[in-house]
């Protein structure tokens, strides 16, 4: 009975989540380190289909996709599925990284290389670590977090600087502001820290910021 215990109390504490986590990286090594380059895409999963930023999203993604980029999202509804279809559009590739939580979110059907993830953390490691670019459309919680988790990294020089693109200057407006009087007017960040980011309105832009950014 002690040893049914014991094999028991293993399995359902951190010993046993180690090979969990450890399992979720191989796996997304294994089948990301095949794509090439690749941009990803955030937003929110609550954007309508009739949406414009929706519209935007798709059209992004086509463009990138026509370049040979392949198209990560979360793999969910609204502006992931929008910038997964737009990639499905022109047969690229299309990833989505997908997130287990209670409020059940389904693989949209454009996505051709979905992964599953239970942890958060793993599956940011593989957004940043195969990507050339962020593209950041309006979005809620989730996206300010892949938003910042991308500044943060860059500016503490933890990974090459790459593009980072916020699309929408009537939704970023708000936040650059603060960045600027209340942030930057305090001393948290350099003035330097405020170009590690774009802001573009247009879909042509949001490429072009990328297109310059690697024929430089």
């Amino acid at each position: 009975m002690r040893k049914e215990a014991l094999v028991s109390d293993f399995f359902s504490e951190d010993p046993w989540r180690i090979f969990r986590i450890v399992s979720e990286f191989v796996d997304g090594f294994e089948v990301l380190s095949k794509t090439g380059k690749a941009i990803s895409i955030f937003g929110s999963s609550r954007t309508p289909s009739g949406n414009k930023c929706y519209r935007e999203a798709e059209e992004i993604a086509y463009l990138l996709a026509k370049k040979g980029y392949a198209i990560i999202t979360g793999g969910g509804s609204g502006i992931m599925e929008a910038a997964n279809k737009g990639a499905n559009a022109v047969k690229g590739k299309s990833i989505g990284l997908n997130i287990q939580i209670p409020r059940e979110q389904k693989v949209n059907k454009y996505v051709d290389t979905p992964l599953s993830f239970r942890y958060f953390f793993v599956r940011k490691v593989m957004f940043v670590k195969y990507a050339k670019a962020f593209v950041i459309m309006p979005g809620g919680y989730g996206t300010f977090d892949e938003f910042f988790e991308a500044l943060t990294l860059i500016q503490t020089k933890r990974i090459p600087k790459f593009p980072v693109v916020l699309f929408g200057s009537h939704y970023w407006r708000g936040v650059l502001d603060w960045l600027k009087n209340t942030v930057l007017k305090n001393g948290n960040i350099d003035k330097k820290d405020l170009d590690i980011f774009t802001i573009v309105d247009t879909p042509k832009e949001a490429v072009g910021v990328i297109d310059r950014f690697y024929k430089g």
